[in-house]
């Protein structure tokens, strides 16, 4: 049997290969027992994306914790995962799971676990999670009829997207939004927030908000590689405002000028502090992953904001959020939080908080993005993984970790830091972050600098470096 270990973000594997309906199984199993150890009579709120496998996969981790007496309410169809986080607070339940690889290639299914308040179980959770998986899946899942334990709601069918809708309703102006003259477009690239955005932003042009669980063939990540088609779509219309796109499971947000120009995450993580300091009178600690601008920092110290930077992975900003002050948590993945919301990655909400801040301050994104600036000064910056043997990899990283590198091409190293992988600091506030991924096979090269093109010839410096 596969060794299965959840990573950055969940479990997450090849369907067919080590994602198969026994290893859900295993996992659901681990669920269940250490449930039964913290709660009496615990509940679980369940849902699935638009995955290939989804609903069966679903309805395996149904049939096994009800089979181990776990009260579960779950989706009726497609949901994204703050939906399920959502759900666990609003039903007060002791654990979601969502059926999910998030923005992993469609070959992949994943397995993701939402603490009681409504965000990512905290690490220290999952390791004891981790820690209870069965080497084998002993149950006869054939002799649990999943229509069965509905009709005796052992499984209770809830309405997720309705809960959220509702939700949403409560904390934003829609008509304001929705009736100003901004017109706006979504890309749901064939994942689970085409149905929420048809229903609160009805004028939006949308793409690829119909069902396809092999998204195509194209990873349902919202960066710009894979977004040209959306990106050629705003470029078509002029009259567009401003576009967003989310991933898989919809807790990842890309965004698009008038243009059709990407707006980075670290630019998204800028507009939304600025908007709700300055225009909303909020406040609050700023926390952030490692692989994050250190503009933030600026803009924090213009605001006079407290700013934490933590290892990369939306569950240690989950913990800093329910236990401290929090104004935003981000993430460079364009994962991101804000008070009055859970604690919990959302990239819907994010489109409309910036959605609500053009139409309240009547002006252009490429307008907001230059009061942002005014503060802190214009950057780029890009992300380009590399698909490297094993060997090279663990190479590149043991020379990270011995100090090898002092210079990339003409750029010479300043200092260096290693949260989370390892960060080099050259001269005009330029950097670069080297990091192996925790989901996929691939090292991560990060880097940003006062230009596009300097952050290129940073990229391509450090792979000439890495493969001579």
């Amino acid at each position: 049997m596969s060794d299965i270990k959840f990573g950055t973000d969940g479990w997450r594997a090849l369907i067919a290969k080590d994602y198969t309906v026994d290893n859900v199984a295993r996992v659901s199993i681990a669920v269940a027992n250490w449930l039964n150890n913290n709660y009496d009579n615990p509940t679980v709120i369940l849902g699935h994306d638009c995955r290939f496998g989804g609903e069966l996969f679903s309805q395996t981790v149904a049939k096994t914790l009800v089979h181990f007496n776990i009260k579960v309410k779950m989706s009726y169809g497609f949901v994204s995962t703050p939906m399920v986080s959502l759900g666990v607070v609003k039903e007060s339940a002791n654990l979601g799971v969502v059926i999910t690889a998030s923005h992993n290639p469609p070959t992949y299914n994943g397995y993701k676990l939402k603490g009681d308040f409504g965000g990512p179980l905290l690490p220290d959770k999952v390791s004891e999670v981790e820690s209870l998986i069965p080497e084998k899946n002993n149950l006869d899942l054939d002799a649990i009829d999943f229509k069965f334990l509905v009709a005796q709601k052992q499984i209770e069918i809830i309405d997720l997207e309705e809960m959220y809708c509702n939700h949403v309703k409560s904390n934003f102006d829609l008509d304001l939004i929705n009736n100003s003259q901004l017109k706006f477009a979504y890309d749901a690239m064939y994942g689970a927030g085409m149905n929420v955005v048809k229903r609160l932003l009805p004028k939006t042009r949308l793409l690829h908000c119909d069902e396809n669980p092999g998204f195509k063939g194209t990873a349902p990540e919202p960066i710009y590689k894979n977004l040209h088609e959306f990106s050629e779509l705003i470029k078509s219309d002029n009259s567009i405002s401003c576009g967003f796109a989310t991933d898989g499971d919809a807790d990842r947000i890309g965004l698009f000028s008038s243009d059709g120009s990407f707006i980075d995450s670290h630019h998204a993580i800028l507009l939304l502090i600025h908007y709700l300091v300055k225009y909303k009178g909020m406040s609050g600690k700023v926390v952030t992953a490692f692989s994050c601008t250190d503009r933030i920092k600026k803009m924090c110290k213009h605001y006079n904001l407290n700013q934490e930077t933590v290892k990369i992975g939306f569950k240690h900003i989950a913990g800093k959020m329910i236990s401290e002050d929090v104004l935003l948590g981000g993430e460079e993945s364009g994962g991101i939080a804000t008070k009055g919301h859970i604690p919990e990655r959302d990239g819907i909400w994010m489109g409309l908080i910036l959605f609500e801040f053009m139409a309240k301050s009547g002006k252009s994104i490429e307008e907001l993005v230059d009061e942002v600036y005014e503060i802190v000064g214009a950057f780029s910056f890009e992300r380009v993984d590399l698909h490297l043997t094993d060997e090279l990899k663990n190479k590149v990283i043991d020379n990270c970790r011995n100090n090898i590198y002092s210079s990339f091409g003409d750029y010479k190293v300043k200092r260096t830091e290693n949260i989370d992988g390892f960060k080099y600091f050259f001269e005009d506030d330029a950097w670069l972050l080297i990091r192996p991924s925790g989901t996929e096979p691939v090292l991560r090269t990060y880097a940003e600098s006062s230009s596009s093109e300097k952050v290129f010839d940073i990229l391509n410096a450090v792979k000439a470096v890495i493969e001579s």
